[in-house]
Formats: structure tokens, sequence, C-alpha cells
């Protein structure tokens, strides 16, 4: 059965209804992220006084228990399609339960645990919901999976201003250990809506060893294993850049936390706009006319943030980064969806997203660069990974319409 047909057999209203309630929990999901990223762990550091070293270590500490976790549900997605929704649902609930553990630790050594916890939840959404809207929306791909990472930008502009209104009256231990209840509500709505969908028959349950089979191909092929180099060298100096651009504000520049998040908000407000035009322009002419120019763009901005004066220089190096967030992102995971069977559409997410796991350390070491040289030395090191980035994939070839990978 082709994509074209799977696509066809779909009526187009549960399709779309399908898609805006993934792309809602999306957004709910990093509202979550962005609020803690942005305004109350930076909150945490300074009320337990911690070092950016230690700082940047619990951010490692996440991204390492994220790389397991969205490894397996990027597995569970491809194998158990019908779990679809009960996965997304645990994804949601997990994260509010993290935050909770997060919020009554008193010590270092906890809080390191309760940062383990931090990146299941957000972590397992990803792959079975993108796989979903991959296999459904075939002909639209780069579109659909970009208007999935829109509603990740809505969440990211609203997630700060919502932690920075919540320390106007609470406490930030106060704050993350309300945040469960939303989340285990939101949850029971998402598996509400989703479980009766019919996805089960979209990718399959094959055997275990038809799932190695598959697995093995997209190793193997030079490509995709590009894709997640490129993919690497970019999430390691984003996340590099987003752990420490709030803290930078706040220490260095002496920006109070309301400003701090407006600033976060502006720039995910400007990708709300614009992944949706890159994800059909990608559609249109090709992933690579699109990535290399973005990526390179994006690591000279980078290396921008420690050379602006001024709020309004900042403001504007800022809105234009929000540009290049998460567009890059969706435009690499539909590029390597193209070179993927459907049966795969979870796992390629899954791997695109687990490709930066070779720098977790990164926020660590751009932590120690911070506390030996100053804050501006991690937007160096964000920038330098981000050109390598573009210079990957420089280097890979790249469809120009929807190819699959021969196998």
């Amino acid at each position: 059965m082709t994509e074209t047909i799977l696509d066809a057999e779909k009526p187009a209203e549960g399709r779309r209804g399908f898609a805006a309630t993934i792309i809602i929990g999306h957004a709910l999901k990093h509202i979550y992220i962005s609020a803690l990223a942005s305004t109350l762990l930076p909150a945490l550091k300074e009320g337990l006084a911690l070092s950016s070293t230690q700082y940047g270590t619990m951010a490692t500490v996440q991204q390492s228990s994220s790389w397991v976790s969205t490894m397996t549900s990027g597995y569970l997605g491809d194998r158990f399609t019908r779990l679809t929704a009960m996965m997304l649902g645990l994804s949601l609930a997990l994260t509010g339960i993290s935050y909770l553990v997060l919020g009554v630790s008193n010590s270092y050594p906890v809080l390191i645990g309760a940062m383990l916890l931090v990146g299941v939840g957000p972590s397992i959404y990803h792959p079975p919901a993108i796989g979903a809207l991959s296999r459904r929306f075939s002909s639209a791909r780069g579109l659909v999976i970009s208007l999935h990472g829109a509603g990740g930008s809505a969440g990211e502009a609203t997630g700060p201003l919502i932690g920075a209104a919540l320390l106007l009256a609470l406490t930030y231990r106060e704050a993350l250990q309300l945040s469960v209840f939303p989340a285990l509500l939101v949850a029971f709505g998402m598996w509400t809506l989703l479980k009766n969908d019919n996805v089960e028959h979209e990718g399959g349950d094959g055997s275990f060893k038809e799932y190695v089979r598959s697995f093995v191909r997209l190793l193997r092929h030079r490509p995709i294993v590009m894709l997640c180099t490129a993919t690497a060298f970019r999430t390691v100096g984003q996340a590099t850049a987003t752990v420490f651009l709030p803290v930078y504000m706040k220490e260095d520049l002496g920006y109070s936390p309301g400003l701090v998040a407006a600033y976060i908000a502006m720039a995910q407000v400007v990708g709300i706009g614009s992944q949706p035009l890159m994800g059909h322009l990608s559609d249109r002419l090709g992933y690579k006319r699109v990535l290399v120019p973005a990526m390179s763009s994006y690591a000279i901005l980078l290396l921008l943030i420690p050379l602006a004066d001024g709020k309004l220089q900042l403001g504007i190096v800022i809105l234009l980064l929000g540009t290049f967030f998460f567009s890059l992102h969706a435009i690499l995971i539909a590029a390597a969806s193209e070179l993927t069977e459907p049966s795969m559409q979870s796992t390629i997410v899954s791997l695109i997203y687990a490709s930066g796991f070779i720098g977790a350390l990164s926020p660590t070491l751009a932590g120690v660069l911070g506390d030996a040289y100053g804050l501006k030395t991690t937007f160096v090191l964000a920038s330098s990974l981000v050109g390598l980035s573009a210079v990957t994939l420089m280097l890979t070839a790249l469809p120009k319409a929807r190819v699959r990978l021969a196998g």
C-alpha cells in the first residue's frame, strides 16, 4: 500500500482532528518545558546557589535520560501503533510528575535524580506523535511536521510568560509542585480523545526480527547517518545556547525574570509563523535548499549574542534566532522521514532526536567554560557546533521529492 493511498483512505475531517489534537498536546507539553528552562530552573539555581557547572550538569543528566526514553518510544511507536494514545497521555502525565519531584528536591544529588525523570516525560511524546503524522500526511510531510513544530513554538512562547507569572505569586518550589495537576488533567484528555482513533493499521505490529532488519537498513543508509550527524551538531549547539541564554541575561546583563521571559517568548512567536513557511518551502524546493542557508544563518546569529550591545540589539538577534529554533529540526525530521519506510516512521524520529546524545556533555563543558571565562564563551561554542551542522548538510545528498529508502 502506498503512502498516497494511506492518505486518501482517511476521511479529511478525521485526519484534521487527529492532527489538531496532537499539535495542541505538543503545545501544552512545550509550555512546561519552556517555563522550566527559562524561569523555574534559573530561579532554582539562584535559590540553591548552584554553580554554572552544577547547573550544566543537570541539563546533561536530563539529556541523557531523554536519549534512552526517546529511543524506547521510537521502537514502541512503530511496533505497537495502537498504543499511540496511551503513550502520548503517559508523556504528559510523567512530565507533571517529574516537576513535582523536582519541586520537593532539597539536595543536589536528589536534584540530579529528579532531572533524570524530567528527561523522560517530554521525550516520549515526539516519536509516536510525529510518526503517526508522517504516515497520515505523507504528501505534505514537511508542512504537517512543521505545523506540529509550530504548536511547540506556541507553547515555548507562552511558557516563559506563565513561568514568570507564577514566580510573582509563588516560590519556584510551589510552582513546580502545583504543575502536576494540569499535566494529569491534559494527559487524561489526550488519551480520551485519541484512544478510539484507528491508528493501529498505519504502521503495523510486525515481528521483532523484521523491525531489527529495518533498523539495520536505516543505520547503513549514508544520507540518514549524515542527517543524524548534522542533527547532533545542531541539537547540542542549540541546547548549549538554550540552557545559558536565560542565565546570561539574568546574571550578566541584570535583566528581570519578566524581561527574560518576554525575550524568550518573542523568539518563539516568530517561530510559530516561520515553521509552516519553511516546511512548505522544503516540500516545494527540496530540503537542502532550505536547510543549508538557514543553518548557516543560525550559526552566525548565535555568535552575535555576546556581541549585541544593549537591549534593542540583543532583542533583534533573539527575534531572528526564533526563526530557526524549531523550524530546522522539523525539516531535518521530514527529510529523514522521506528516506524511511512507513513501518519505521517513529523510529527515525527517535533517531533524529536521540542524535544529540553524542553531545550530552556539552552543557557541562559549556558550564566549565562559563565559570572559567564568562558566559559569553558558551555562545561561541554553540555557534561552532551549529556551523559544523551546516557543513555536514552541504555534504549530504537530500531528496528533492518524496523518495524512499530502497530495501
